[in-house]
């Protein structure tokens, strides 16, 4: 990793979109969501987590309620889910990620603007990342519950062309929309146990996966807006 500051500006890259849970703030979800399906019965697998993370909270209802063998709905299912991560959180309060401030201020520094993104309402936002909010280009957070992943609607918000905006998540699925749209990418999958999204993310072709924030330095970001103008950020890991 390359320590030195960010000493100039993106040339391309115009925007960088930044994933909360998972990413500015600790992954709480794959514990839980490995907790409800395993104590319910079922198997806990990558095709759970493609079917439950980074959807609409109506369809990854419906997913965890498939993933265990007793009779739920999907409104059941995500009422004891979140039931569930109240619960968890009132021992585990969620966390700011190491390096999320400094990382906020490199992207910055390098002359891009910065917006978070993610399924929760704007509440939870002001709530653990309110006190950064000056680090943020207005609106600061898009809730993208309704629009998953939402990579076409950020990009469109702040009226920029794909290959403009850099996204930085821990989801795969989220990558595979980004490769779609030739979209620059970042993966930061969770370190958790039985988490699948780093093997995703290799499959997919995410070129760069980074186990901590302090790895999206000024050296990485010069590549990322490089691949940006050239239009490679996928091409050389094109799948077969």
């Amino acid at each position: 990793m390359n320590d030195r500051p960010v000493n100039d500006r993106t040339r391309t890259l115009r925007l960088a979109a930044v994933n909360i849970d998972g990413v500015l703030l600790e992954d709480t979800f794959s514990p839980l969501i490995h907790r409800f399906v395993t104590r319910r019965g079922g198997t806990y697998s990558a095709d759970v987590e493609r079917s439950v993370f980074s959807q609409r909270q109506v369809d990854a209802g419906r997913a965890l309620a498939a993933a265990v063998p007793r009779e739920m709905t999907g409104e059941e299912a995500l009422a004891a889910y979140f039931e569930e991560r109240a619960a968890y959180l009132a021992d585990r309060p969620v966390a700011v990620t190491d390096g999320a401030e400094a990382l906020l201020r490199r992207l910055g520094a390098a002359g891009l603007d910065v917006v978070c993104y993610g399924g929760l309402a704007k509440s939870h936002f002001d709530e653990h990342l309110g006190r950064w909010a000056s680090l943020f280009t207005p609106p600061g957070y898009i809730c993208t519950n309704d629009v998953r992943p939402g990579l076409r609607e950020i990009t469109a918000h702040f009226g920029l062309r794909d290959g403009q905006v850099l996204f930085i998540d821990d989801v795969a699925r989220v990558a595979e929309a980004a490769r779609e749209l030739g979209a620059p990418f970042v993966g930061h999958p969770s370190a958790f146990a039985h988490s699948h999204q780093a093997g995703l993310m290799r499959l997919a072709g995410v070129r760069h996966i980074v186990p901590d924030l302090g790895h999206i330095d000024g050296e990485l970001l010069r590549t990322l807006d490089a691949e940006a103008a050239a239009g490679t950020s996928w091409q050389a890991h094109a799948m077969s």
